[in-house]
């Protein structure tokens, strides 16, 4: 598959594996980027020298392209885009703040900037600042979430912007990337469907809820704030919605998901943690290795990419 994305990472297949907090480390990074994708190592949560370790451990694990996640919002961004921009990685993704004073830094590190973006106003913005890439996130992805769905980012992101556009949220198949393709997308984000790769680290609890999951057991908290965050449901969110409809400040439930993220996804307490999912959960149905995974998603979208002509006959 060639589209602008695989051609400016230089990866094979059009497939970026989301930068999970607690999650996303050198050993899946490394496994999705040899099978022809890329693999992206997660800042979120960590100090720069751990950043700097797992970029180190990636290398030696893969000569491919891979990326690191960066989450601006962290009391030590600075030190820790310092580390990257010495390390350098193939590429970035930024969020949760403004990323636009750290494209300078970057370019000259020859570091490709993709941020992550909730709106078309937005990505517009980063796009004229210099972004090499662009990712549009849809509500629903796992993790923090915007307003707006990933088809409505889609139909009204794509036509405006003309740097690579990756889509997240709701992607887990071949048939979905098909669609983000037909759409206009140089290539889509997958978060969730990773979790359950076997060189994941996430705890193998939060693989087992997972696979036990139905399309109907994620939830989002915090929406009342601004804030939303989807999850699969269990304890946590069920006490965090409740508070929220009774009127909790945002200071009191900002109390009680402190740190639940970690408490699922390392300790693999998946009822008072925060099991963050996306919506497309039915496809998830083995453990198995993240080639594997990428495998069956290029070859079910190659199949609809081929046949797709017949529909205009």
């Amino acid at each position: 598959m060639k589209t602008k994305l695989t051609n400016l990472l230089g990866i094979t297949y059009p497939i970026i594996q989301g930068g999970m907090a607690w999650i996303s480390e050198a050993k899946l990074a490394a496994a999705v980027s040899a099978a022809g994708g890329a693999g992206i190592i997660a800042a979120g949560g960590h100090d720069a020298k751990y950043v700097r370790e797992q970029i180190r451990l990636a290398k030696q694990l893969t000569d491919k392209p891979f990326g690191v996640n960066v989450q601006l919002m962290a009391a030590d961004k600075d030190e820790i885009v310092e580390v990257i921009c010495e390390e350098k990685p193939a590429f970035v993704t930024l969020g949760a703040g403004n990323p636009v004073p750290y494209f300078e830094k970057f370019s000259k590190a020859q570091i490709k900037k993709i941020p992550v973006v909730p709106n078309a106003k937005l990505a517009k913005r980063v796009e004229d600042s210099g972004a090499d890439a662009i990712v549009i996130e849809g509500m629903e992805a796992g993790g923090h979430i915007g307003i707006l769905t990933t088809m409505s980012l889609m139909t009204q992101v794509i036509p405006l912007i003309q740097i690579p556009v990756i889509v997240g949220g709701g992607f887990a198949d071949g048939r979905g990337l098909a669609a983000a393709l037909i759409m206009g997308a140089a290539g889509v984000q997958m978060g969730t469907r990773f979790l359950i790769a076997e060189e994941c680290n996430v705890h193998h609890r939060v693989k087992e809820k997972l696979l036990a999951a139905i399309d109907t057991d994620t939830v989002i908290t915090g929406m009342m704030h601004g804030h939303g965050v989807r999850g699969l449901k269990n304890a946590f969110t069920e006490k965090y919605l409740t508070m929220e409809r009774q009127g909790a400040t945002e200071e009191e439930l900002d109390k009680l998901a402190a740190g639940t993220n970690r408490l699922a996804a390392v300790e693999g307490d998946v009822e008072q943690g925060a099991v963050l999912a996306g919506q497309s959960l039915l496809p998830l149905k083995k453990i198995e290795p993240a080639a594997t995974i990428i495998e069956s998603i290029v070859s079910e979208a190659t199949s609809i990419l081929v046949n797709a002509p017949q529909l205009v006959d």
